[in-house]
């Protein structure tokens, strides 16, 4: 279980939000930010050494958590996995306040300095949807399934940032169809794997990705858990 997280922390986040549709993830955000909660500006670039940057990954994190809480209490017993795979895809949207907010941190981490910030949020999320649904692979399938998720995770935000259809009722259908490929590639897949002919190729590979994973931990570096209390 995390620990209680910070409440400063927590009120920083929420100023942010009401500059970045105008001011993007920017410095300039980030001191109106800390000026609304009235907090010493050293105290605040401690908590946040990269000023809105941290914060615009504070923001990617918790929606991941509020994702987490959501699918904790929705019903699953009726939906088949595809299903549950959409749905948790769609409570991850659903934890976005705004499209102009996410326009922003698209923009940030589309920078080539930002980028692997920007992968390791996307991964988490990926990660973070599988560990939900109780995924237990511990080979191979742990990491081709958080990579192709996080390819359709990225994919259905852009198609959401320009969808003006009603309720985003065409963004639930393209994740409905990107989700039916993500199936029928984990059928073609578990058809490779369980080809004889290929064993001596796969099961080596498969038993070294096992033995290098660590479970819950996002490839290279963990990103700063600021999100868990930690400063």
């Amino acid at each position: 279980m995390k620990p209680p997280v910070d409440p400063v922390k927590v009120q920083l986040i929420d100023a942010i939000l009401d500059y970045v549709a105008f001011d993007g993830w920017s410095q300039p955000a980030f001191e109106a930010a800390i000026a609304d909660v009235g907090i010493d500006k050293a105290h605040a670039q401690t908590l946040f050494p990269r000023g809105a940057v941290d914060l615009a990954i504070l923001y990617h994190q918790r929606g991941d958590d509020e994702m987490a809480a959501a699918m904790a209490q929705a019903d699953l017993s009726e939906m088949r996995y595809s299903e549950k795979v959409a749905h948790a895809i769609w409570l991850r949207l659903e934890a976005i306040t705004d499209k102009e907010t996410v326009r922003h941190g698209t923009v940030l981490f589309a920078l080539p300095h930002m980028a692997p910030d920007g992968a390791k949020l996307i991964w988490g999320t990926a990660d973070r949807i599988w560990t939900v649904l109780g995924d237990t692979s511990d080979d191979i399938n742990w990491y081709s399934k958080r990579a192709t998720l996080s390819a359709v995770y990225s994919s259905v935000v852009l198609f959401w940032l320009g969808d003006m259809s009603e309720d985003h009722s065409a963004t639930r259908a393209f994740i409905g169809r990107r989700i039916d490929n993500v199936m029928n590639f984990e059928k073609f897949k578990a058809r490779v794997n369980n080809n004889p002919a290929l064993k001596p190729i796969t099961d080596p590979l498969s038993r070294m990705l096992g033995m290098i994973k660590a479970p819950n931990r996002i490839p290279d570096v963990d990103l700063p858990g600021m999100w868990r209390g930690d400063t």
